[in-house]
């Protein structure tokens, strides 16, 4: 297929493409960044935010596929605020890529959801599926981000597309800004280890992602997860391990909460078990990475 790819430059921009030219696959790179160098793909210069701009960019480009990766988090979000564009990407850029779609002819739409999409809160020992609510707002200061991911969901279903719901991104660029930020001691855990939140290594999520452009029932979901649930203060403190780090500084709620509203509610207040058995089953796909021990010590850091 010819795929063009929304947030190519990305941290799951880069390994996607990568691994969409090992699947034989022809790629179109789509960035707001003129000079931007994406190796084995055809970049498309465009802000998705700007419609006709965006339009104008593909006019007389073709394609089979679209992948929507885009987000605005040049760094790890902190505040509510700090999604905000990201929000804008999921709804109003989701809205504008269906048009490109339809304009160079892309019969299939795969787009970047996740998994916080089912709610920041205590989950308990249940493990979510695909079936469970996604996208339902509580009157609580997430909801924005969560009504977000369903609006994005929504319209790609009503196209026919499919939407991956990822796990927190390690691995890669990932893993090496976590080392970077705990070598310099500025990444803090939460104290007592935090919430619980599925992972997944970037290879992983790229691998699937090529997966269900490939092999995904159109308007399904699907869980991007590994095999291993794990707390914040676990994953960080392997992380430290890997590089030789000091331990993370363990930060009690309350001053998590003043320094970093988004971040106390994601590491302390968010805990979920997720299935990625649909997954497996229906698009022929497992991690590498099964677990957060072995992605972690996979990593040149």
């Amino acid at each position: 297929m010819k795929v063009l790819v929304a947030g190519a430059t990305g941290a799951i921009g880069k390994p996607l493409v990568a691994a969409l030219r090992e699947a034989g696959h022809e790629v179109l790179a789509l960035t707001r960044s003129p000079g931007a160098v994406v190796p084995g793909a055809r970049t498309v210069v465009a802000d998705v935010l700007d419609r006709e701009g965006l339009l104008r960019a593909v006019d007389g480009l073709a394609a089979d596929a679209v992948v929507h990766e885009l987000t605005a988090l040049s760094k790890a979000p902190a505040r509510y605020r700090d999604l905000e564009t990201t929000n804008l990407l999921r709804t109003t850029g989701t809205a504008h890529l269906l048009d490109v779609a339809a304009a160079i002819g892309a019969r299939r739409f795969v787009t970047q959801s996740m998994v916080p999409g089912y709610g920041y809160y205590d989950h308990g020992d249940r493990v979510l599926t695909e079936e469970d609510p996604f996208g339902v707002e509580r009157g609580a200061k997430g909801d924005a981000v969560v009504a977000a991911m369903r609006v994005n969901e929504e319209r790609v279903f009503a196209f026919g597309g499919v939407s991956l719901r990822y796990g927190a991104f390690y691995g890669l660029e990932g893993s090496r800004v976590f080392a970077a930020m705990l070598r310099a001691g500025k990444l803090p855990a939460p104290r007592g280890g935090g919430g619980m939140v599925p992972w997944i290594h970037l290879a992983d999520a790229a691998a699937a992602t090529v997966a269900a452009l490939e092999r995904g029932t159109a308007g399904a979901a699907y869980n991007i997860v590994d095999d291993t649930p794990v707390t914040w203060g676990e994953m960080l403190g392997a992380h430290a391990r890997a590089v030789g780090a000091r331990p993370p500084r363990a930060l009690p709620r309350w001053l998590m909460r003043m320094a970093a509203p988004y971040f106390a509610t994601l590491m302390f207040d968010t805990r979920m078990r997720v299935s990625n058995d649909k997954a497996k089953r229906e698009l022929g796909w497992k991690p590498v990475y099964p677990g957060y021990e072995e992605g972690v010590a996979a990593q040149e850091l």
